[in-house]
Order: C-alpha cells, then structure tokens, then sequence
C-alpha cells in the first residue's frame, strides 16, 4: 500500500516556512519515508466545478535540510478525490476563504479522499469556543459580547485572561486585574464596543512555574511527552511565537485524564491530529486547524510523531 498512496498537503508557502520547527515539514518527511507520493498545494490552488473538488497540484520532495528543505515539480491539474489522503494544514486566520476551503475539501472528502483534519470538524470546532464542550476540564470561562459581563467576571475572579476568538500565536492576549484602569478599552477593543464576541477566563498562576503546555494527540491518544512553553519574564504569553520558552515534561495523571475526556469524541469526529493547551489542571484552547509542537518534542525525546500520524492516516485508509 505505501508505494500506492497519495498524500496531498495542503499549506502556506513552504518557502516561508521555518524548516527545523514546522510541524508540517515532520509530517511530510515521515510520509516520504513511507514511500507515500506528496503532493503540494496552497489554499488559492483548490476550486469546485460543476461539484467536483480540483486542484493545481505539484510533487512534491522534502530533506531535512535547513538550507534545502523542498523541490517541487511542476503543476498539473487534479481531482482532490483522487488523493489517497489530504493534510489540511493552512494556519489561521480561519476567514471567511477558509471556511470556504473546507467545503471544497468536503467535497474532496465525498469524492474518495480522507481529509486530516475532517473539513465540518475545522468549521465547527473554533479552537476557543469549542473547550464549551468539556468543561470539566477548563477553567472558568465566559463566552460574551457584554462588557458588563466580562466586568463583573474579572471582579468575580479578581484576575483573568482576555482575547478574541480569532486569534493564534499569542496575538492581542490581555492579562487583566481588578481595578485596572486599562479593562475598559481592552474589553472596548476586543469586543468592538460590544459587536462581537471574545473570551475572558479565570487566569490560572501556574503558568509562570509549569507554563503553556501543549498535549498532542494522535488519532485520539496523547503523545507521552507535553511540549511546554514559558513565558519570558517580561511577558504573560505562553507562546512561542511571542517569546516564551521550549521546554517539555512527561504527561502527568490529570493530563491523561484530560485527554480521556477529550480524546475519543474527537478522534469520532474526524479529528486526527490535535493540540490541547493546558495550564495547570485545565486545557484553555483545542486547537484542530494545523497544532504544533512535533519538531521539538521529536528533537527533545526521540520520538517521531510525524511517523505516529502516519501510521494513524494509513489505519484509516486500509479501514476506507
């Protein structure tokens, strides 16, 4: 089956990409190894006619290589259907065109291809909201587009985190306390005076000792090493992106607990690959659109999770 299998990988410009930390690029390496074809496009590549699913799709070669990570061929049209599988993985923003993606990879879907993560999956699951679902396992949390309530809320826990629900990579995160002369224009700009929604949540201390931690799950089972990010002294953000820290411990008990919770139902929704946001005893985000964190915990334990995805992609395919 290995020779056989199609994998398209759909992404920002690989160009762009930063070699030793993308998680995407392990997984690509992992399915080469597999002897898998690959594929490459980008979200601008992929159309509907007439309902079927096409794309400008190029093979694709990747190397572990920091200064030579990718060759690409040239660009033929295809059928998405045709694909044997397909990575979704273009980072947020998640807009409006890419909601609009995921139908073209519902089709996709339709038409014979298992799609990683599962298209209706990416539309319903925002990545904040979605901890709604369990929340035995999250701190306490209001979802609102009434300043009032996000005041009484910080008054009621005394300190808490706001941000929007569109954001990734620590963008526009407030840490707030009560009495801070600064709440009303946070709560003014992430609200947009009260014409959108955001996210205010009790702030949990531990993320200045234990930090950011990020789980992985893989087909609905926890990698046993969480990646875990700290913020710098200067700032109240666990994430790479904005300065923290890498660093990673083993999972503990309240860890594969969380994951108990949250695992099976989304591995029965489609939801294949999979990074929880935990602080201390709660997760604060599911994050389904395209998680990170392979490269370094690949790096740190020796383990390869991109080959674990894999594995998990091939498992559904012999199930197809």
């Amino acid at each position: 089956m290995s020779s056989q299998v199609r994998l398209l990988v759909v992404m920002d410009p690989i160009e762009t990409i930063k070699p030793a930390k993308d998680s995407t690029l392990a997984m690509l390496l992992a399915a080469q190894q597999r002897g898998w074809q690959i594929l490459y496009a980008e979200q601008k590549d992929l159309w509907l006619r007439d309902g079927t699913a096409y794309g400008r799709l190029a093979p694709l070669r990747v190397f572990d290589d920091p200064a030579h990570w990718f060759e690409r061929g040239a660009y033929q049209i295809g059928r998405l259907g045709d694909c044997g599988a397909i990575l979704m993985r273009k980072d947020p923003p998640f807009d409006t065109e890419y909601i609009y993606t995921t139908y073209i990879l519902n089709r996709a879907q339709q038409q014979g291809a298992v799609v990683v993560n599962d298209p209706q999956g990416l539309r319903d699951m925002n990545e904040k909201v979605y901890t709604a679902w369990f929340p035995d396992c999250c701190a306490p949390t209001l979802i609102t587009r009434d300043m009032g309530d996000m005041g009484e809320f910080l008054r009621e826990h005394g300190k808490a985190v706001c941000k929007p629900l569109h954001g990734m990579g620590g963008r526009s995160i407030f840490v707030l306390e009560e009495g801070d002369k600064n709440r009303n224009v946070i709560f003014e700009t992430l609200t947009d005076y009260g014409s959108r929604y955001a996210i205010i949540q009790r702030y949990l201390p531990e993320i200045l000792t234990a930090g950011d931690c990020r789980v992985i799950l893989v087909d609905g089972e926890p990698v046993p090493y969480a990646l875990r990010r700290v913020p710098d002294s200067a700032d109240n953000r666990g994430n790479l992106a904005a300065g923290a820290r890498a660093e990673s411990r083993p999972l503990n008990e309240r860890d594969r607990w969380l994951c108990s919770k949250i695992g099976p139902p989304l591995r029965a929704a489609g939801m294949i690959f999979v990074g929880l946001d935990v602080i201390g005893d709660f997760v604060t985000e599911i994050n389904v659109t395209s998680p990170t964190g392979i490269r370094e915990l690949d790096k740190k334990h020796s383990v390869d999770i991109g080959a674990s995805l894999m594995a998990a992609i091939a498992r559904i395919l012999r199930a197809a």
